[in-house]
């Protein structure tokens, strides 16, 4: 062959493919046709408006969802506020079942016992409040004296006519008012009235849901199927798992918080030392909103009845516990079971409480780890169903699919077939793919397609 045929030949030889049996050369592979701009442009924006036709349809869904739960609200509060309780009473109550007690008997010990535990918080906070309500009435008077002793003097030099013109402007005000007030008082006193009905009812729930708990997934599965039922399932225990951590962990850092800071405040001579305890023990369930508030409130009753250098040191006191609070017990106790960024924490409180008030900020953060968990999940599912479309085996590619937020994976239990990491079935019952040792539900039978 020439020189001048070599080049060609080589090129040709590029596009081929060798024959494995016979190690030969086979004819080259045909290329696809290079597309045109226009194609290009134009397929890229079919893709765009298809998603955002996707977006929008989901948007104008959880708005009405949104719309939904707000007018249903009064029922939704007690639901979810069941929940929550639940996540902290199951457990003991599956220790007394365990003991051989009766579920019920069981359920009715830990929830009396609970209601005791709070009443008696509360009893015992009460003549704290009422034998230092006058101390902390004879500071604020007094400083209200000294915050008209200022005004009076430089720079704003204001005299006592000009003050009494305010003091007369805000009493005017005031009495203009009156129906107003009137009628807020009023409106407490029916929210009130529905928040104790809310209460009642959330209890109710609260002691069916430890009862019978346990019976809801299999019930579930069997109402949706076996493949629909075992995600349904396995995203609803993940979901209970994290609440549960949630609430546990939460409850034991905001314990911290208020036995430090009420010894603190104790230590300083505060006045309501043990309710701004209990204050900064609630106020702990909404992080980092929560804190504040209840640290600002202990600083001010420190200035209107120690003055400014006890404030001081309470504001510092406050600080020193929240700052080792937030930096240390907080990413080493629950990091690992919410797995949330601070500022999504952030973000989601402010949301939540101005979309439903203190209701709203109390349940923003476990709204949102509920969220991430059914989005880690559906990344899971969609990262194993891309794996069986393309064919690559999950164990030999290296990149199993486990269970996230320390919550158990699919087990037998529900009642399908399992496949292990080499691609042998196994009559086990469990819908399932059993990768690196952990097993995860496969996708419902709807989402396969042929060869996956």
């Amino acid at each position: 062959m020439d020189s001048g045929s070599q080049p060609a030949a080589r090129a040709e030889n590029r596009g081929a493919r060798r024959d494995p049996a016979g190690g030969g050369l086979l004819s080259p592979s045909p290329t696809a046709p290079a597309a045109s701009r226009g194609t290009v442009i134009g397929n890229g924006l079919t893709w765009l408006a298809a998603w955002s036709l996707r977006v929008a349809l989901i948007a104008v869904g959880l708005v009405i969802v949104g719309y939904v739960i707000g007018m249903l609200w009064v029922v939704v509060w007690p639901v979810v506020l069941a929940i929550l309780l639940a996540t902290v009473l199951r457990p003991p109550a599956a220790l007394l079942i365990r003991w051989r007690v009766p579920a019920a008997a069981a359920s009715a010990i830990v929830l009396l016992v609970g209601i005791a535990a709070v009443t008696g918080l509360f009893v015992s906070i009460a003549p704290s409040i009422a034998g230092q309500t006058q101390q902390i009435t004879s500071g604020v008077i007094a400083a209200l004296g000294q915050i008209q002793q200022w005004v009076t003097g430089p720079p704003l030099n204001l005299g006592d006519g000009q003050i009494g013109d305010i003091v007369n402007q805000v009493t005017q005000q005031l009495q203009q008012s009156a129906t107003a007030i009137a009628g807020g008082v009023l409106t407490g006193v029916s929210t009130l009235a529905s928040g104790l009905i809310s209460l009642v009812l959330a209890l109710v729930l609260t002691f069916f849901f430890v009862k019978d708990g346990p019976r809801f997934l299999p019930w579930l599965t069997s109402i949706t199927g076996r493949s629909a039922g075992g995600h349904i399932a396995e995203v609803l225990r993940r979901m209970w798992d994290v609440l549960g951590g949630f609430i546990r962990v939460q409850a034991l850092v905001s314990l911290i918080d208020a036995v430090f800071i009420g010894i603190g405040l104790v230590l300083l001579g505060i006045p309501l030392a043990l309710p701004l305890a209990v204050l900064t023990f609630v106020g702990g369930f909404i992080p980092i909103v929560g804190a504040v508030v209840a640290g600002s409130l202990a600083v001010l009753i420190a200035l209107v009845t120690q003055g400014f250098g006890t404030a001081v040191a309470v504001a510092v006191l406050v600080v020193a516990v929240q700052q080792i609070e937030g930096n240390v017990l907080q990413p080493f106790l629950q990091g690992q079971s919410l797995k949330l960024h601070g500022a999504v924490v952030l973000l989601a409180v402010t949301a939540g409480g101005s979309l439903a008030g203190i209701a709203g900020a109390f349940l923003a953060v476990p709204v949102a780890a509920v969220v991430a968990v059914l989005l880690r999940y559906l990344g899971e599912q969609i990262d194993l169903r891309d794996r069986r479309f393309s064919g690559v085996d999950d164990v030999a590619a290296g990149t199993p699919v486990t269970a996230v937020d320390g919550a158990a994976p699919a087990s037998a239990a529900t009642g399908t077939d399992t496949k292990t990491g080499t691609g042998t079935d196994t009559a086990t019952g469990d819908d399932s793919e059993t990768v690196g040792g952990d097993a995860v539900p496969a996708p419902p039978d709807s989402a396969r397609q042929d060869g996956g």
